[in-house]
């Protein structure tokens, strides 16, 4: 007789908690995320002429000379995957990795003949998740002079716009200053009109 009331007791609190972290939870933290952070709970979906394209948060990749490069993505299939969230399992001290590296470099050095200073290390080396949008504002400031070669649009227009889209230190001490690619991209389009 005890056993069966203690899979009664067992069967009851399953379903109870069930009910609570299956259905009400979830509910609740929808309800609360669609209530106060809509645009965020919705994916924070970029819009121009009234169609989607792209997403605040998640990165893509840019390889026009006129446009500014994204940092390099290392998801599977196709860069900026976000069904493939995930960072290189080449170790730093390797030479598949060594070569990666190499090859970006040589390539950004290629398509930015005019720059005699140090490579930012964004532009060369891909983010934790590969989905990142936003370079540092070193790496905006680095493409530059090639952007503006390009989209035949003035180095001031550009930094400018670059100066727009930075986003400061949280606090003016926390984190860097950073820029949204995709966001930077659409309105440098917008200069090309």
């Amino acid at each position: 007789m005890k056993v069966i009331s203690y899979i009664k007791r067992a069967s009851l609190i399953l379903l109870i908690m069930t009910a609570i972290t299956g259905v009400a939870y979830p509910l609740a933290v929808t309800a609360f995320a669609q209530v106060f952070v809509n645009h965020k709970a919705n994916g924070s979906i970029i819009y121009q002429d009234n169609k989607p394209v792209g997403s605040k948060y998640i990165g893509q990749s840019f390889t026009s000379l006129d446009k500014f490069w994204s940092r390099p993505s290392s998801t599977s299939d196709y860069p900026y995957n976000s069904m493939a969230s995930t960072g290189s399992n080449k170790t730093p001290t390797g030479k598949d990795y060594e070569k990666i590296l190499k090859e970006r470099i040589d390539y950004i050095k290629a398509n930015n003949p005019d720059k005699d200073t140090k490579i930012p290390v964004d532009l060369v080396t891909a983010s934790a998740s590969g989905l990142d949008p936003d370079i540092s504002l070193e790496s905006a400031k680095y493409q530059i002079d090639r952007v503006s070669k390009y989209s035949n649009i003035s180095k001031d227009k550009i930094n400018n716009l670059i100066d727009k889209h930075t986003e400061k230190k949280l606090l003016g001490i926390f984190g860097e200053e950073k820029v949204n690619v995709l966001e930077l991209n659409l309105d440098l389009d917008k200069l090309k009109k």
